[in-house]
């Protein structure tokens, strides 16, 4: 399709990889288009059965690229406290969200099972990205973390609207504040994986091509129904995340955050008013 994602299709199933393996499949903007258009497309791909998604070379993918830290370590993006920005307010989708979310979200639009196949790392927006899929296949020792919270910020592409209908509440909270990296095996015993495996890839494809044998009319149905079970006010969630997100970019601490995790020293930060 474009050189950031390939997808083959055969007998209904997707194979879909994210394909940018010198970089550990890392979220630039081409990667973001590229995540949006394959989406798009599969919503409405004819005879499609089930999607499996997952990352070539060494990993799923390491999350946002390291170019948009450096970004933010000179002050060149910035949000603020009371600041709206165009993450916040502009061009959101149906389903309430904006291009970052949509990225995520999309998969979770398409209208047949999504599998995702998870090996090496997964962090910060890949680690979102996984958590979209209707099951997460990971390898034992995968490494996966809510990242975000190591450039001072929060999760802010649909992790808070996903993350919810998996674990309890206090799990979820010690993921988000500690950003601590943690194995697939864990992430099963935690509720965040559906299965661990050898082969995340194979065994995904094989599923993949068992769903496709059943009623398509009935995996859809089954597939519009959990995702209303699951979703509750996805809109208010994936705005305040942005609201969010935005009023924690540029600020001080923040970039302190990014310059202290690049220049691997102890952060020194501020105290937070109110």
């Amino acid at each position: 399709m474009n050189d950031r994602i390939s997808v083959d299709i055969q007998d209904g199933v997707a194979d879909v990889r994210l394909i940018r393996a010198d970089k550990m499949n890392a979220l630039d903007n081409a990667m973001f288009d590229a995540l949006i258009q394959t989406g798009e497309r599969l919503k409405t791909e004819p005879g499609l059965r089930a999607v499996v998604l997952s990352g070539e070379g060494r990993s799923f993918c390491a999350g946002l690229d390291t170019s948009n830290f450096a970004a933010m370590a000179s002050g060149e993006r910035s949000g603020g406290q009371g600041s709206a920005g165009p993450l916040v307010t502009s061009n959101r989708t149906s389903g309430g969200s904006n291009r970052p979310q949509h990225a995520v979200m999309v998969w979770r639009e398409i209208p047949v099972p999504v599998i995702a196949a998870v090996h090496g790392v997964a962090f910060g927006g890949g680690y979102q990205l996984q958590l979209s899929a209707d099951m997460r296949f990971v390898t034992p020792d995968a490494k996966l973390s809510v990242l975000e919270i190591k450039w001072g910020l929060i999760p802010d592409m649909a992790g808070m609207a996903l993350l919810r209908g998996l674990v309890r509440d206090d799990v979820a909270r010690e993921l988000t504040y500690s950003g601590r990296i943690f194995s697939g095996q864990e992430a099963l015993e935690m509720g965040l994986a559906t299965r661990v495996c050898a082969d995340p890839r194979a065994e995904a494809l094989a599923f993949a091509r068992d769903v496709a044998g059943k009623n398509p009319e009935a995996i859809r149905a089954g597939k519009r129904l959990l995702n209303l079970m699951a979703d509750g006010d996805q809109h208010a969630i994936l705005l305040e995340e942005s609201r969010e997100q935005t009023a924690l970019m540029g600020t001080p601490n923040q970039v302190e955050a990014v310059r202290s995790s690049l220049e691997k020293r102890t952060p020194n930060f501020t105290d937070a008013k109110g």
